[in-house]
């Protein structure tokens, strides 16, 4: 009996060779043909997957991101962490710390700058990712202000954007091999410790 197809593994198996391509060459070299040898499939499977590249690339593009999400998702605890280490390890999550987050971050960097100049998507199309993390950072800070948040819900999502802006800041350094990842973490430390306080036990920033 032929084995059956899992329809999403193979999907996963040809958005992760999408991937390699984007971070090894660069987002005009993942072309049906390049994705295909890498994926080690045919073209027409990838056609029938996707139907075109920019549907490949769209798909390609949530696969990063889910995994993102994934990497600080983890299910809900019986008893919430402390707001701080929640920024923390969200925080950490987002930075490429390791080579598979290294080229994670070279993948969205270059959907980035092609939005930027409306080559195969459009700047609306990349939105959604971030508004859904500036939603969980808010939450934290302001369970780390107590429900009152202070300043207002204004100010408290104005934080939230400036800690992302800082991770984007911090994620360019790492690529660019301007910033350890143990500066890019000891940065995090004295951000959070402006923005919502030290850590439990810590006098001073980290």
């Amino acid at each position: 009996m032929p084995r059956r197809v899992d329809h999403e593994e193979r999907r996963r198996q040809i958005t992760d060779a999408c991937r390699r391509v984007v971070a090894r060459d660069g987002l005009e070299a993942a072309t049906f043909q390049a994705v295909a040898a890498e994926a080690g499939v045919s073209v027409r499977l990838v056609q029938y997957y996707f139907g075109h590249k920019h549907g490949l690339l769209m798909a390609t593009h949530r696969a990063v991101i889910e995994d993102a999400a994934g990497r600080f998702g983890g299910g809900e605890p019986a008893a919430p962490p402390p707001p701080r280490a929640v920024l923390r390890a969200v925080l950490a999550a987002l930075l490429p710390l390791d080579d598979a987050r290294r080229a994670d971050a070279v993948v969205l960097a270059a959907f980035h700058a092609a939005a930027l100049t409306n080559e195969a998507v459009e700047p609306e199309e990349l939105r959604g990712a971030p508004r859904v993390l500036v939603d969980v950072v808010a939450a934290q800070v302001l369970r780390a202000r107590g429900d009152d948040g202070a300043g207002g819900a204004g100010t408290v999502r104005l934080d939230a954007e400036l800690v992302l802006a800082a991770a984007a800041g911090l994620t360019q350094g790492i690529v660019a091999g301007h910033l350890t990842g143990e500066t890019a973490l000891a940065v995090v430390d004295r951000l959070l410790d402006q923005l919502v306080g030290a850590a439990p036990g810590v006098s001073g920033t980290s």
